[in-house]
């Protein structure tokens, strides 16, 4: 979802205690009716903007409803026990369409078709965003960014080691042994007390290994989890891992907060990452640090040279739903429809980059009334925009692959770690992805590009 460091010990007693305090929003007396969002422990200037852009913007927007958002480092644990309750937020924010799409199988969250329809989403949406979120031919989820795994890069490191910024998959791998050379780290990330994020470098290497077009047939059941083009795709994840190119040694105890920090200390020349990352560069690339035109972004160099370049990873930062058990839906919907505009999309970008490129077919965001971070934030989400109008694109299994599937590929890193061969985990993936399809949880999918 949002890649966080979640406080796992305190989950029990915060999720115990939500749903006692809890329930969906209800009549505000005299007043508006309530509206509730339960948000991610964003940090605080973030929450002033969503503040200020998101609560403050919509309550002034209409006369009917009052939203308030609640800010929550352990979100995913609590809505999960609040669903299962019948509580709960109105809108639910959640880690992607997979995430989604299982609680529309339990009847836990609201249909959106008729909300779609009043509103316009299908035409206003990207096609691939839209179907992303329907399960059994019905709406249940929009997301609220589309992202891609990417490249950042510091030009200060790369000028350091005397070498261009890389066009090629070879010439990137070259400037990471350049940099191990020079005792900086090849490049930086890590799970550390995020593990789905194991998910964002199996994508990459199911795209950029297999092709998107190979894993939407996997996806539709015409050719085995075990194809040979997906195998070869998962043994490279684990070359990748193990030549040292994810962090090394510290994959494990690294977060995306603190790989963002290392790429502007020098520490390396490249964080491979989500381009929801530009979230935490803000912290580290900014006008005080001076340091802000050193920060680059830049689609992965493809492998596969029968693919396309660029080829994305396309992906959601997250999800946002309704809760069926909310006595606002029609309110819960204006927040949905109030966030899928132009408008909301430039005033959020403006201060947090990173985290709101909402999924608009005509995404009329212009970088050049950006600064900072914004501004190379914006260029990169046109560009994916671009490439996945022309097919050119794979699969975040977060946001396409059934929920239990997508689940299964958090632990790529037994094969990483010698654990299972590439062959034997996809063997178990294809069990996992056979019971899903036959409760017809896999979601509609746009095909890509031959």
């Amino acid at each position: 979802m949002n890649r966080k460091v979640t406080t796992l010990a305190a989950i029990g007693m915060v999720a115990v205690a939500a749903v006692s305090v809890a329930g969906c929003s209800g009549g505000a007396g005299a007043g508006r009716e309530k509206l509730e969002l339960w948000f991610w422990g964003a940090p605080p200037a973030q929450q002033d903007t969503m503040q200020e852009v998101l609560v403050d913007g919509f309550n002034a927007s209409q006369d009917e409803y009052e939203l308030k958002v609640n800010f929550d480092n352990a979100v995913d644990k609590n809505i999960q026990v609040a669903l299962s309750a019948n509580r709960g937020p109105d809108i639910v924010y959640g880690s992607g369409p997979a995430f989604a799409s299982a609680y529309a199988a339990e009847g836990k969250l609201a249909d959106m078709t008729p909300y779609a329809e009043q509103y316009g989403w299908k035409d206003r949406i990207l096609d691939s965003m839209y179907e992303s979120g329907t399960y059994d031919g019905k709406l249940y989820s929009l997301p609220n960014s589309i992202e891609d795994i990417g490249v950042f890069y510091n030009t200060a490191v790369l000028d350091s080691l005397g070498v261009e910024i890389p066009t090629t998959y070879d010439e990137f791998v070259d400037v990471m042994d350049k940099a191990a050379d020079a005792g900086l780290y090849s490049s930086v990330t890590g799970n550390q007390g995020w593990k789905p994020v194991n998910q964002n470098y199996i994508s990459l290497f199911l795209s950029q290994v297999a092709g998107g077009k190979t894993v939407y047939d996997a996806l539709q059941g015409t050719v085995p989890w075990t194809d040979p083009a997906i195998v070869d795709a998962v043994q490279a994840s684990a070359d990748f891992y193990n030549a040292g190119y994810l962090g090394g040694d510290d994959y494990p105890t690294l977060n995306f907060d603190q790989s963002m920090k290392l790429l502007s200390e020098q520490k390396s020349p490249f964080f491979i990452g989500p381009s929801l990352a530009f979230q935490f560069a803000s912290n580290y690339f900014n006008d005080e640090a001076g340091n802000t035109d050193e920060l680059g972004f830049m689609a992965f160099p493809t492998i596969n040279a029968e693919l396309p370049s660029p080829y994305y990873t396309l992906g959601t930062t997250a999800s946002l739903s309704i809760n069926e058990a909310s006595k606002n839906k029609d309110g819960a919907a204006m927040v949905i429809d109030y966030m899928m505009s132009d408008d909301f999309a430039q005033k959020m970008n403006e201060t947090w980059p990173g985290y709101w490129a909402v999924p608009l077919k005509d995404f009329d965001l212009k970088a050049d009334d950006f600064t900072g971070l914004s501004k190379p934030f914006v260029e990169a989400m046109h560009q994916t925009i671009a490439g996945v109008n022309d097919g050119n694109y794979g699969y975040f299994a977060g946001t396409f692959f059934p929920p239990a599937t997508a689940a299964a590929f958090t632990d790529i890193d037994s094969v990483w770690l010698g654990n299972v061969t590439a062959e034997e985990f996809l063997t178990g993936i294809q069990k996992i992805f056979d019971e899903e399809k036959a409760k017809g949880l896999v979601p509609p999918l746009p095909e890509p590009a031959n």
